[in-house]
């Protein structure tokens, strides 16, 4: 059975095998708000994760039983596109490949290690937010452009009344952008628009990677998007004038 979690308490998973590591992280996120359960490989993580909910998962890709990008796949598949179960990786300075990997499988963001455990609460909470956020009564709307409906009070997009599947991070980074339809935005602005922490290590390709995947979503042809559409050497825009060549 379950265990309850105690109220104002975020439920945590760190798949790590680093022992020193998970405990620190222990020690430091428990008193900051944190129900924290440990898990030193794969098998172990899957379990905890077939037996309890959490809020939020921390995840090292480099894992004794195998790839912690496998992890981040499972997750996603099995959560299926309306999943608001959080997913944070640890990566290795060197690991940008992987990083960029991780993001396309649906991950909300990375920490590079080493890290000041300040930043990755400064994270953590971010994703909470992005994900448990309740919008205001100003932003309970749908906003329309051509057959989209961007649902900001469910947090889902339709495209001819169909969901549309993305994560929590690719939502907030899509209606910042349609909240600022026909403005071309440099990738520092919309990183600036969907976190509130510049880390040494976000990286202007991570947009890219998000932008991809909005693409694919909601696009009918992500070769020659007409939503979002690529300024070359300043970033994007999402246009206001959307679907005007349908049949």
């Amino acid at each position: 059975m379950n265990q309850r979690t105690a109220p104002g308490l975020h439920r945590l998973l760190v798949i790590d095998d680093d022992e020193r590591l998970v405990a620190m992280l222990r020690d430091y996120l428990a008193p900051n708000g944190f129900e924290i359960t440990l898990a030193f490989d794969i098998a172990e993580g899957l379990a905890a994760l077939g037996r309890e909910r959490f809020d939020i998962v921390l995840l090292d890709l480099m894992l004794p039983d195998g790839n912690g990008l496998d992890v981040c796949r499972q997750i996603r598949a099995a959560a299926g596109a309306e999943s608001d179960v959080g997913l944070v990786m640890l990566t290795a300075r060197g690991e940008s490949t992987d990083r960029v990997i991780g993001l396309e499988l649906g991950a909300d963001d990375y920490v590079t290690k080493p890290f000041d455990p300040r930043e990755l609460l400064a994270r953590l909470r971010a994703v909470l937010r992005r994900r448990q956020a309740t919008p205001s009564d100003a932003q309970r709307e749908v906003l329309v452009f051509g057959r989209m409906e961007i649902d900001r009070a469910g947090r889902c997009v339709r495209i001819d009344g169909d969901i549309r599947p993305l994560t929590s991070h690719q939502f907030a980074l899509l209606d910042a952008m349609a909240e600022r339809a026909g403005r071309v935005l440099t990738r520092d602005q919309l990183m600036e628009l969907v976190q509130p922490w510049h880390g040494e290590d976000t990286f202007d390709r991570s947009i890219d990677v998000h932008i991809a995947r909005i693409r694919a979503a909601i696009e009918d042809d992500a070769r020659r998007p007409q939503r979002i559409v690529t300024v070359r050497g300043i970033g994007y825009v999402f246009s206001r004038e959307q679907d005007s060549r349908a049949a």
